[in-house]
């Protein structure tokens, strides 16, 4: 039987993320507020004074086993990553512990970037990985990333499943950068990058398709 095709998704918001106080020594906690409670645990950062943090919400009008086939492939983040050129597993089989290096693409400061898997929870739809080297500006950076099952809004067909994505991160300000700077920065890499997955996991719903 055809499938209807699913919505396209709605734009994203960013999560207040904005640590308060940083002058100081001590660090701090950002948290990233209206996530659910089983996973806010996950979006709350340790934030050092030399450092900041934000967070991105997407919509998506697919299934979570969806958008998380996707997400999961550790080894493939070019699958929906618009700015990685290529992605080399260095060392692991896909599990938590796995190193990998991706190339990104001209134009951006950065030429490398290698990434250890910290989180893969298949049952709570949570992946969190660190950069621990490469060629690149954005030192010290953790990112992590949950799904869960969205309402359906009130134009979809009661039918169709929807996901909400979290993706939240901390990272060192480069020096001669602002915290608005750098937030500015990534935020925008994030939010295209879920915009991206977005058009993946609608289009894989539509055909019922998995990444390769």
């Amino acid at each position: 039987m055809p499938q209807t095709a699913p919505k396209p998704s709605p734009p994203q918001q960013r999560v207040s993320g904005r640590p308060e106080g940083c002058g100081g020594a001590t660090p701090l906690r950002c948290t990233a507020h209206d996530v659910p409670d089983s996973v806010a645990r996950h979006h709350e950062h340790s934030v050092s004074p030399h450092q900041c943090c934000s967070a991105v919400v997407q919509a998506i009008a697919a299934p979570v086993a969806t958008v998380w086939s996707v997400v999961r492939r550790f080894d493939q983040p070019q699958v929906y990553k618009r700015f990685v050129k290529s992605c080399n597993v260095l060392d692991g089989d896909g599990d938590v512990g796995t190193l990998r290096e991706v190339r990104v693409i001209s134009g951006l400061p950065a030429v490398t970037s290698r990434e250890r898997l910290e989180i893969l929870d298949d049952e709570r739809h949570v992946l969190s990985f660190r950069v621990v080297g490469g060629e690149h500006r954005l030192n010290n950076y953790r990112s992590v990333t949950t799904l869960h099952p969205a309402p359906t809004p009130p134009s979809a067909s009661p039918a169709e499943e929807h996901t909400v994505v979290v993706e939240s991160y901390v990272v060192d300000i480069p020096a001669g950068n602002t915290r608005d700077d750098t937030r500015v920065f990534v935020d925008t890499i994030v939010r295209l990058n879920l915009r991206s997955l977005a058009r993946t996991a609608e289009n894989l719903a539509k055909s019922g398709g998995a990444p390769a």
